[in-house]
Order: structure tokens, then C-alpha cells, then sequence
């Protein structure tokens, strides 16, 4: 990884006397060429700082032999470790989701892990570029810290939220936080890509914890740890819970046929629904077989329904349960369905994740479905499944 150290500096922030002397911005141009020597060395990482046209702090790094540097982007140029696209609400593909024009940055972060333990992983915002370089621009959030280092924020911000109590039974959403370049933590501009940063947060690192969030502006990560996902259910323990639940043979009250939950594999893959799949009347939670009556609307058949076991009136939606075992916080049995996706999960998790204010757009948050993005109900972003028993 890289350590910071500013040795190549132009204009009238920093350098050495006669290096301002020369090249000083307020009596000559800066020369560009010198410049483009320092930002273009392919054995030097820097981060270019443009104050102004005549003006601009390039900070070199060095390689540091205890760290590894990962960095997260848009971008599928050879530095970018894990290529990330916008999150389609819903989990649709096709042509009519494609995102026309994308908020993620082509090099949207940095995340630098030690490696020796406890492997501590500190995030950056911004990521270096083929050329090994960060360029903020002239219109980018930018300023000298007291101790005369350079820092800033990136056009949309990469946001960070660490859970109270760590991710688990009893954990709570903590405070949204944006992260500058250098790895400080700053509250909230009063829109995304505002030019005045927050307030410094002197008491809060940059550290990551098992179930902090990282949000950057078309895109939300999970950062688990390996000591977290011990704790958490497995692939086996998941499709264990589903069998235990067939098994069970459930059935339609009307209909009273047995239904069954697709496995994991088959949730996947499935591009239609199954025979057996089992529906659900979200604003009361009984759970039925599929049937084609007791329509509101002709239009929308599935958004207004009425429950023939209760007459309550609301979303009637098919099930399906949560495949990825990293967004439980806990082992418990899938008993609660999200709103109005209807995945299914434990009743801690749907609990946790309604609670969790995710950013949208510029400025707004909401809770929504760790398994598709749908945003929840917002009145109350999931119900408790019931489920009948086999009359025999």
C-alpha cells in the first residue's frame, strides 16, 4: 500500500523556497510540463489537487510493505479490484432498467487492510487511476487541513454508516458519515455533490466494522468480516430452514394444496414462478397458493387484494427466501417477508434492515430490501407469515 508524503508540491500552498520562487502561482503560470512529469510517473502514486488554473498541490505516495490497498469503482480498467454497477430496485434486468447515465465513480474508492492482525481496513474516497493518480478538479470539494495537508471530498461523496453493536441480534443503525480522501470523517454536505463539506468528526475513524455500509451514490456495500460471517447462517443452514418448513407441508387455506419454497439454486434461476410457490397477503400476512380472483384493480391485479381469510385489503405477492447469508444478522427461522418485495428472512433481520436508512438520490434516504433494493412500506416494512398446517 501507500503512505503519504508531500515531496512534489506546486504552487503557492507548499514546496520548498526556491521551488515557489520559480514556479510560485502568484507572480508566473505553472509550468505545465513539470507538472505532467510529476502526475505522469508510472512508478508514483499522487493525488493532484487543482486549485485553481495556475495553481495546483500534487501529493506523492510510497509504497508501505504492511498494507494492501483493494479499490472499488465503476471503472473496469485494471486497477479496480471489484467492478460495481447501479442497484436496479427490484433486482430486474433487461433493457428497460438499464441505467442510462451512472452515479457511481469509475474509481470510486479505496479500502487499505493490514496484514498482520487484527487486519484492520481503513476506506479512502476515490481510487487511483491507470496512471496511478487522483485528480481533484478545480470544482471539487478541496482544502488545507492546520496541519497543512491537503484534503477533499469526491463529486457524489462515498458515505459510510457503522451499526451500534456491531452486526447482530441486538445491533441499531448508527449515523451516516462521509469519508474524504485521506480518510477523515465528515458529516453530511447538505446535498450529495455540494462544494462545502461538512463538519470534521474528530471522534470517528475511518475503520471499517463488521456491517458498516458504504454507500457510493448509485450502489450500497456490506463490508463483513471474517469473524462476523462465522455467526452468520450458511448456504446449508438456509436450505435446512427451507426443507424444515416443507416439510411441514404447508398449505393454501382455500385451495388446500401443499405448498413448497423453490430451493436456493432454483431461486436463483427461476425466471417464473413455481406451481407450488406460496403468495402472501402482506397486510395481514396469511400466506396462500396462487389464485386468480379477488382482484381491486384490472389494471394492477397484484397491488390491491382482499385476504379471503380476514377480508383485510392489501399487496398480494409471491415469497421467496433470502439467499445471501450475509445480510442475516442472526441463524433464526425465515418467518417474516419484507414489504412489499416479500423476500423472506428472519424476523431479527427484517427487523434490522426496516430500521436501516439507506441514501437515494441526492439527498433522501429509505429502508429497503437487502435481498432486491425495493424500497419498504412506509408505514411498516415487513409482516409476520402465517402459515396453515395440513387439515389431515
Amino acid at each position: 500500500m501507500l503512505t503519504e508524503g508531500q515531496r512534489a508540491v506546486y504552487g503557492h500552498c507548499h514546496g520548498s523556497v526556491s521551488l515557489q520562487a520559480f514556479l510560485c502561482s502568484c507572480s508566473r503560470n505553472l509550468y505545465r510540463t513539470v507538472q505532467l512529469k510529476a502526475v505522469n510517473c508510472k512508478g508514483q502514486h499522487s493525488i493532484s489537487y487543482t486549485l485553481s488554473r495556475h495553481q495546483t498541490v500534487v501529493v506523492e505516495y510510497s509504497h508501505d510493505k504492511d498494507t494492501d490497498m483493494f479499490q472499488i469503482g465503476r471503472s473496469t480498467e485494471n486497477p479496480i479490484d471489484f467492478v460495481v454497477t447501479d442497484t436496479v430496485a427490484g433486482g430486474q434486468d433487461g433493457e428497460e432498467t438499464q441505467i442510462t447515465q451512472s452515479t457511481i465513480s469509475r474509481f470510486a474508492c479505496r479500502v487499505v487492510c493490514e496484514r498482520s492482525p487484527p487486519y484492520t481496513a481503513r476506506i479512502y474516497a476515490a481510487g487511483f487511476d491507470s496512471s496511478k493518480n487522483i485528480f481533484l478538479g478545480e470544482k471539487a470539494a478541496k482544502w488545507k487541513n492546520p496541519d497543512g495537508h491537503m484534503d477533499g471530498l469526491t463529486t457524489n461523496g462515498v458515505l459510510v454508516m457503522h451499526p451500534k453493536g456491531g452486526f447482530m441480534e441486538e445491533s441499531k443503525p448508527g449515523v451516516w458519515r462521509e469519508i474524504s480522501v485521506c480518510g477523515d470523517v465528515y458529516t453530511l454536505r447538505e446535498t450529495r455533490s455540494a462544494q462545502t463539506p461538512g463538519k470534521l468528526v474528530e471522534n470517528e475513524s475511518n475503520v471499517l466494522q463488521d456491517g458498516s455500509l458504504v454507500d457510493l451514490c448509485g450502489a450500497t456495500l456490506l463490508w463483513r468480516t471474517a469473524e462476523g460471517l462465522f455467526h452468520t447462517p450458511t448456504q446449508k443452514h438456509l436450505e435446512a430452514l427451507r426443507q424444515e418448513i416443507n416439510a411441514a407441508r404447508p398449505q393454501c387455506p382455500v385451495g388446500l394444496n401443499t405448498l413448497a419454497f423453490p430451493s436456493m439454486q432454483r431461486s436463483r434461476a427461476l425466471s417464473s414462478l413455481e406451481d407450488k410457490q406460496p403468495w402472501v397477503y402482506l397486510a395481514c400476512g396469511h400466506v396462500h397458493g396462487y389464485h386468480n380472483w379477488g382482484h381491486r384493480s384490472e389494471r394492477e391485479p397484484n397491488t390491491q387484494r382482499e385476504c379471503p381469510m380476514c377480508r383485510v385489503v392489501g399487496p398480494y405477492v409471491p415469497l421467496w427466501l433470502g439467499c445471501e447469508p450475509a445480510f442475516y444478522v442472526d441463524t433464526g427461522a425465515p418467518t417474516h417477508a419484507f414489504v412489499p418485495c416479500g423476500h423472506v428472512c428472519s424476523e431479527k433481520s427484517v427487523k434490522y434492515w426496516s430500521e436501516i436508512p439507506l441514501p437515494h438520490g441526492t439527498h433522501a434516504f429509505h429502508a429497503a430490501c437487502p435481498f432486491c433494493a425495493t424500497q419498504l412500506g412506509p408505514s411498516q416494512g415487513w409482516s409476520k407469515l402465517i402459515f396453515q398446517g395440513p387439515v389431515d
